[in-house]
């Protein structure tokens, strides 16, 4: 379906095309019968060694030498497409441009990160007051030459003289915590290792609350416990363990069955008071349910006992954090609320019939953040997939709307010892800009914002509607340059995700901006599983929905060609992880639509997905095959069971971390195998490659050069399968 064949495009542009097929794998069948449904799996040797039931997909030497063979072929690809090398060029030049962060306040001190020019990461700065110098903290690329050693979270104490942080290799996000003096830079001589992220400091500044995993190995090993400061963590109580669900539900009312499979959610977390005096705890029975409790620290302190007073069980919805007023607990949550509330807690009689509504829910907006400053609630919304920013007094008065550069995504970080706040704003054709805002009079002015070498004022963005098959409607948004015209041949990325509450609004990338000035449209539709328009649109795309997402997406790119964007021809289509999952079930089921598709760290055998790494915390998302109900319908959609032999799909990109602690390779893997053997397309228009990036995770923490090299595989792959280089592009 691309527009020229690789060999007959690389000769026009003087190119040798002395490229061989796909490495052939060898089909090793395993049969099994699952609820009465026999399924052939011929690539299970590529999810590695399953020996161990506890570490399932052990990389094998045969899979690192197929992984090996597939990579080469992949790369003599793409690094060698005609204008590669200067595509390349623009997107460094594009990605050199700084970013920075919005602070963190603590005491006198600013703390924030920020990354230069050709640095492989951010650097952790703090300023000595708001007019300061800032001086450098944490610089990852002195400390790892590789590029690979990521900063990935930092929490100062209340008074800023200490922080704590974490950082991870590789992508592994496997995060060791470190403790550093801010004062005099001296990094502490104490050292957490387990996956760790800090719960809260105590208001002595020398002790917190963590959580770790008790066993590197066992995704589901969390445990919360308390650190002081010069002790060796072997040393540190543990308060709860994820592995012990009977300690939170003793005297529930669930069963034991329920109770067992607790100990494979998302588990459980904590957050703590400023005063060291409350403790929040929560379990996550689903991906958007929890169970909610509140503990007496000081009772802890004085007896070892954990003593959890019950503020919520077996309801739908979660609590999202939450602001300790005292004996109060200011909290936002979803529990009776689909679009969001903000509720105080009696932390004395914290049962769930006496929650007190300070803000109520708006049928019209979702509540997607909730802040204090002092004396006020500032509550994040989101209308029509943009933000809104209201405030509100403690007591859940209204004040009035916080005033936005326009429409796009805002988010504002405060403290609540003070009413100043630093928001972050960003839309398709804006640049992410931090402006310090004071909350009591309005007044704004802008912190920081990079000089991006592009014209985003050239740039048109339309929100649009439309119809999903069954009728419901859903918004999306077309982005593209003022010169592009409706004929019905516009290069076109679709993008999209729709799963686990998770929103995709208005963002900057600078990285498009090579896309749009070649005259290509980007459309990233609102679909559902999301959280774009509430829990209800959530649900209405999780489980035996599921479905819905995978309509609302191909309904989105009919509606592009129908209204003169584009053509299949020209039309490709990217997502990542669970939006990775979303092209390979859509390429299956409508391979005529889409000329070219990218699947980034994908969940694609979704037959098997819950026996690797943490996916069974994705099980309340997704079901499992391993209940027959749950089985019909997953395997109606799983992409890697739904190709058919003779077929011809578009092109296809799957790409991988090797030390993604998420989601295992062995997708990418196998689909990448079956799909080579089985598509009835030529290989030289419309391949299927295969990139496992040996340096890398999920994605996060990825060096600038290899960021760099990904963004630049993915967009010379779509501008070739959607016929922008046979136009010179």
């Amino acid at each position: 379906m691309s527009m020229r064949p690789l060999a007959s495009l690389l000769l026009t542009f003087g190119v040798s095309a002395s490229f061989a097929a796909p490495p052939a794998t060898e089909a090793r069948p395993v049969t099994e019968t699952i609820h009465g449904v026999e399924i052939s799996d011929p690539y299970r040797w590529l999810e590695g060694d399953n020996s161990d039931p506890a570490q399932m997909g052990r990389l094998t030497e045969e899979v690192i030498a197929w992984t090996d063979d597939q990579n080469a072929f992949t790369r003599s690809v793409l690094d060698h497409l005609p204008g590669r090398r200067a595509l390349e060029s623009r997107l460094r030049e594009l990605m050199e441009v700084g970013t920075v962060s919005a602070p963190t306040m603590a005491g006198d001190r600013y703390f924030f990160s920020k990354r230069e020019g050709a640095q492989a990461q951010g650097v952790i700065y703090v300023k000595d007051g708001v007019e300061a110098e800032p001086r450098v903290l944490i610089d990852p690329n002195t400390l790892d030459e590789t590029g690979l050693t990521t900063v990935s979270w930092y929490q100062p104490n209340h008074d800023g003289s200490l922080l704590a942080f974490g950082m991870y290799q590789a992508g592994d996000e496997n995060s060791t915590l470190y403790v550093m003096d801010v004062g005099t830079g001296e990094w502490l001589a104490d050292e957490i290792p387990g996956k760790v992220n800090l719960a809260g400091w105590m208001p002595d500044g020398r002790s917190f609350f963590y959580q770790r995993l008790e066993d590197l190995d066992n995704a589901y090993s969390a445990a919360l416990k308390f650190h002081r400061l010069g002790t060796h963590h072997r040393q540190d109580p543990t308060l709860f363990r994820q592995q012990d669900p009977e300690f939170f539900y003793r005297g529930s009312g669930y069963s034991d069955e329920k109770i067992e499979s607790l100990k494979t959610t998302w588990g459980p977390g904590g957050f703590v008071s400023d005063d060291g005096r409350w403790l929040g705890v929560y379990y996550y029975t689903g991906t958007a349910s929890m169970d909610v409790w509140v503990a007496d620290l000081d009772r802890w302190f004085r007896t070892g006992e954990l003593d959890l007073r019950t503020a919520s069980i077996g309801r739908n919805g979660t609590v999202s954090g939450g602001y300790f007023n005292g004996d109060t607990l200011i909290t936002s949550t979803t529990m009776g609320a689909p679009n969001g509330r903000v509720v105080a807690i009696d932390l004395h009689n914290p049962d769930f019939a006496n929650w007190k509504d300070l803000i109520p829910e708006d049928e019209h907006l979702v509540m997607e953040s909730v802040s204090i400053a002092r004396g006020m609630i500032a509550v994040e919304y989101m209308d029509k997939a943009a933000t809104r920013i209201a405030l509100h007094r403690l007591d859940g008065s209204p004040i009035g709307d916080l005033p936005l550069p326009g429409i796009g995504s805002a988010g504002l970080a405060t403290s609540d010892d003070r009413t100043e706040a630093y928001l972050t704003f960003a839309s398709f054709n804006m640049p992410r800009s931090i402006y310090r805002v004071d909350l009591a009079t309005g007044e704004r002015s802008l912190w920081d914002r990079p000089d991006v070498p592009v014209n985003p004022d050239a740039i048109v963005v339309k929100q649009v509607t439309y119809p999903s098959k069954d009728g419901t409607e859903v918004s999306m948004f077309i982005v593209h340059h003022e010169s592009v015209e409706l004929n019905g041949n516009n290069p076109t990325i679709l993008y999209g995700y729709g799963g686990f509450n998770i929103s995709l609004t208005p963002f900057f990338s600078s990285t498009m901006y090579p896309w749009y000035e070649k005259g290509g449209v980007y459309a990233i539709p609102n679909l559902r599983g999301g959280g774009e328009y509430g829990e209800e649109w959530h649900r209405a795309g999780m489980l035996e929905h599921k479905q819905n997402v995978f309509d609302d997406f191909i309904a989105a790119a009919e509606w592009l060609i129908e209204n003169g964007y584009t053509k299949p021809e020209r039309l490709g289509i990217a997502g990542g992880s669970n939006g990775g999952l979303l092209t390979g079930a859509v390429v299956t089921q409508r391979p005529d639509l889409f000329a070219a598709a990218i699947s980034a760290v994908p969940l694609l055998d979704m037959v098997r997905y819950q026996n690797f790494l943490m996916a069974r915390y994705w099980v309340p998302e997704y079901g499992s095959a391993e209940d027959p109900e749950q089985f019909e319908f997953i395997r109606k959609y799983s992409p890697y069971h739904n190709i058919t032999p003779g077929t011809k799909y578009p092109a296809m990109l799957i790409t991988a971390g090797e030390n993604d602690t998420r989601v295992h390779p062995l997708h990418a893997r196998k689909m990448a195998a079956r799909m080579q053997a089985s598509t009835g397309s030529d290989p030289d228009e419309d391949p299927v490659l295969l990139w496992v990036d040996r340096d890398a995770g999920h994605g996060q923490g990825k060096p600038l050069h290899l960021r760099v090299r990904d963004v630049a595989d993915q967009r010379i792959f779509m501008m070739w399968q959607t016929g922008m280089l046979s136009e010179g592009g």
